[in-house]
């Protein structure tokens, strides 16, 4: 080959080369994704569990007729403060006040029977006695069948009395009854307090609430000295409650105040549908009562006003945090995103940015066990998101307690949520022109 063709090929190669290199390089340059950048720090944490439910006095008393009969007298109206004894209804007596009087005279005819019957005792006593007497001093005079009829004569005597006694007892026990269901035709409150409730007017029949509670109510008294909120909890936060935790409570009603109160009850067992306790439904959520005391309750609180409780289960201080949305979670191996959960970890905090959409079956069990959760770290010399699995703690409203994984001023992706989710391990990241807090990102926790 002659000189000149060597060089036009050797440029030719030398062209090749540059231009596969170009093209390589090209290739492996990718354009970098804009996230919301954040460093781990330290900050005050407070975990909250945010519930929603109704005020109801502590103490109250739903008053209902023991007997039936048409009110004729109501001398209080809804919302009237009695006291303990004050009169608050009136049946009308004049059946039983007649049932009374039939009874009283029963009684007397009773005694009366009674006293016949020791009468007749007595004298078959003397009878047997003076019998017995003779045929002692002389067997001639009374005959042992004339002594065994006197005796006989005594002991029906003797039973006869017995008989008109326990009738007595028993016209006693029926007057006594009477005299009762009389006393109850006036209906007393049965303790003090303010009636929030009054089912019935004057002229209408009280009847027993024996077998339905609705229709036997008479009206209600609240003692409103001591408030409570109560709310039902979720089962996956109500284990983190105890009692004595402080709370703070808005009240629908009262929109520019929060109140403060305390945990003072927790139920054992869970609220459910009438379904769910017949068994049709085994999916249901599952919730529990708690209960929280109002320190101070305003003046005028009403039973069954809407109010919403933020329970403080714990607090942190200075504690290195990492905004919530920046959790996710990928299987080993894989730098693809996978679907966000569906397990929520807190009712009133906001879920893991990122975190696997719930699956059925042992598909979703298996997946779940593979799941590492984690954040993606972003060295400051490549500007590449490495992912890397943290342990966490208390959940904030906007962070988690990182308790390993990531150290204190360490760079990583807080956001936004889509970014995360479609983040790839070892991707080129830039900051986001904008870093705004709060607004979608925190509607996307995880």
């Amino acid at each position: 080959m002659s000189k000149r063709g060597k060089i036009v090929l050797f440029s030719c190669l030398g062209l090749a080369i540059i231009g596969i290199a170009v093209l390589s390089a090209a290739k492996r340059r990718q354009p970098a994704t804009e996230v919301r950048i954040e460093k781990a720090t330290r900050r005050d944490l407070t975990s909250i569990v945010t519930a929603s439910g109704k005020i109801e006095p502590k103490r109250k008393v739903d008053v209902s007729a023991d007997i039936t009969g048409r009110i004729v007298e109501l001398p209080v109206r809804e919302g009237d403060v009695v006291q303990r004894g004050q009169v608050v209804i009136r049946i009308d007596p004049a059946q039983y006040q007649a049932n009374v009087e039939r009874l009283e005279a029963m009684l007397a005819s009773s005694r009366a029977t009674a006293s016949q019957a020791l009468a007749n005792k007595d004298q078959a006593q003397r009878a047997y006695n003076r019998a017995r007497d003779i045929r002692t001093q002389n067997v001639q005079l009374v005959s042992q069948e004339a002594l065994e009829q006197a005796e006989t004569q005594l002991r029906v005597a003797v039973a006869n009395q017995e008989s008109a006694d326990r009738q007595v007892d028993q016209a006693r026990a029926g007057l006594r009854e009477a005299q009762d269901a009389l006393r109850k035709t006036t209906i007393v409150a049965p303790m003090a307090g303010r009636i929030t409730r009054l089912a019935v007017e004057e002229g209408e029949v009280a009847v027993p609430g024996t077998f339905s509670r609705e229709t036997g109510l008479l009206m209600t008294i609240s003692d409103l000295s001591v408030i409570q909120v109560t709310v039902e909890v979720d089962e996956t936060d109500v284990v983190r409650i105890h009692h004595g935790d402080s709370a703070e409570i808005a009240i629908d009603a009262f929109p520019d105040t929060t109140f403060t109160g305390h945990v003072t009850k927790i139920s054992n067992s869970s609220v459910r549908g009438a379904s769910a306790t017949a068994g049709l439904n085994t999916d249901q959520a599952v919730d529990f009562e708690v209960e929280v005391t109002l320190d101070n309750p305003p003046p005028g609180v009403r039973p069954d006003l809407s109010a919403t409780a933020r329970i403080i289960t714990d607090t942190r201080q200075q504690v290195l945090s990492v905004p919530i949305i920046a959790l996710t979670v990928r299987e080993p191996g894989d730098t693809l995103p996978t679907p966000p959960r569906g397990a929520r970890r807190d009712s009133g905090q906001a879920k893991r940015g990122g975190a696997a959409a719930a699956r059925t079956g042992a598909d979703s069990a298996r997946s779940r066990a593979r799941e590492i959760e984690g954040l993606f770290v972003i060295d400051t010399t490549t500007m590449q998101a490495h992912f890397r699995a943290v342990r966490v703690g208390i959940a904030g409203d906007e962070y988690f307690e990182v308790l390993s994984g990531v150290h204190e001023n360490e760079t990583i992706v807080a956001g936004p949520y889509q970014a995360i989710r479609d983040l790839r391990n070892d991707t080129k990241v830039k900051p986001a022109r904008e870093t705004p807090r709060g607004g979608a990102g925190q509607a996307k926790r995880q």
